[in-house]
């Protein structure tokens, strides 16, 4: 959306170099990442970066100063995973902004989804530094927010994950994580704050205390940086050798209940000019007639797990009884296609990504590009300029 950087980037841009990007960012993770890498960062305006940092940071205050919505999303939380002694906050959240474009030519960011749960926290700079020495883009670009430096993000994100811990007795904690895709930003996260990576499978419980095994020794847990999401738990019934509901003697470094408090069951409580009408599908009286523009979505599904874009009405009609409360309708964005590349305009998601600790505080940026009515890498991975990537933007206004 910066014409000229644009310009310059798709001017000067070469395979070789797209190559050496991968290979480069394979090395820095230590694995080869198995998502699809775009092939270009997305150059952002500065105001649109304010303005999605302004829009996230009021509507997760709009969520957390509701009393009355905090007790409603208590049945949110599904009665085996309502873990005891949840903070006043979340520690970690994720706000996703689809770019649209109005009649005027202006870009308005509206949002598709939140968590309160933490996302790809030590990945993502990495891949905004590598774009921009990679490349040899321009000094002037960042991917931080709030003024932080690379020195400071590390310290920030460090005192989350470990508190006053020793990293030895603070852990990651993932179901089966050398499967995941994420695991890229696992082994980041274990040489930033120096921690483990351990399968929630493999926990050791004694009493009401926890532990983990290394090098044949029982090592206490005291503090979880916590990447195991309860939907892909269900989803393979995993036999764990705790429950989320016992009272362990275990700090969380993102509370688990925030992950169902803050997410697209907050959507039909807001009211926010950057929020789409949505609606709880078991408030649907009358399915509205265009269908085609709107989106149905299980409320806790990961990923893009489960959501059809336009459904058609034998498909709402399909969710019957007590399941329609566990879906929404939000009505649809048409996502502007403002990124040039040579395949075409291409659209952008952006995630907005934020540390609570004495405040929420702004903190970098994620990028989904695509041409398809889904973002998620997982939905572009046999095209050409898509996938993800990062939104770099100059230090100040253009």
């Amino acid at each position: 959306m910066v014409a000229h950087l644009r310009r310059e980037f798709n001017s000067t841009f070469t395979e070789e170099r797209y190559q050496q990007l991968l290979q480069t960012l394979d090395e820095r993770c230590g694995m080869h990442v198995q998502f699809r890498v775009c092939e270009t960062p997305v150059f952002l305006p500065h105001n649109l970066i304010e303005m999605m940092v302004t829009a996230g940071d009021e509507i997760v205050h709009q969520v957390i100063s509701n009393a009355a919505y905090l007790a409603e999303s208590d049945r949110s939380i599904p009665h085996a995973y309502l873990v005891p002694n949840e903070p006043p906050h979340p520690m970690f959240v994720a706000v996703d902004f689809g770019i649209t474009k109005s009649d005027d030519g202006s870009y308005k960011p509206m949002l598709i989804e939140m968590q309160g749960f933490p996302s790809l926290f030590a990945f993502q700079p990495a891949l905004s530094e590598l774009y921009k020495r990679v490349y040899g883009l321009s000094d002037d670009l960042r991917w931080f927010l709030s003024g932080l430096s690379t020195e400071k993000y590390a310290k920030l994100f460090r005192t989350a994950v470990l508190s006053y811990h020793a990293p030895e007795n603070v852990v990651l904690l993932e179901l089966d994580p050398e499967r995941q895709k994420t695991r890229p930003d696992f082994l980041l996260t274990e040489r930033l704050c120096g921690i483990s990576t351990v399968n929630i499978r493999e926990i050791v419980i004694q009493g009401s205390h926890m532990f983990y095994r290394r090098a044949g020794q029982l090592i206490p847990i005291y503090r979880v940086y916590n990447r195991a999401i309860a939907d892909e738990l269900e989803r393979i019934d995993a036999e764990l050798p705790f429950s989320f509901r016992d009272d362990i003697h275990v700090e969380w470094a993102g509370h688990p209940n925030w992950f169902f408090r803050l997410s697209k069951f907050s959507l039909p409580y807001l009211k926010h000019p950057h929020v789409p009408e949505s609606i709880f599908l078991s408030d649907v009286q009358t399915l509205p007639e265009n269908l085609n523009q709107w989106v149905l979505k299980p409320l806790f599904s990961f990923a893009g797990s489960g959501v059809k874009v336009g459904p058609t009405k034998a498909e709402v009609d399909a969710i019957t009884g007590d399941n329609r409360l566990n879906f929404m309708l939000q009505r649809r964005i048409e996502y502007g296609s403002f990124v040039d590349t040579p395949y075409g305009g291409t659209k952008a998601e952006v995630r907005i990504l934020y540390i609570w600790l004495d405040h929420l505080t702004a903190v970098s940026n994620l990028v989904r590009m695509g041409r398809g009515t889904m973002m998620g890498v997982g939905y572009n991975k046999d095209a050409s300029w898509v996938g993800s990537s990062a939104g770099l933007f100059p230090v100040t206004s253009e």
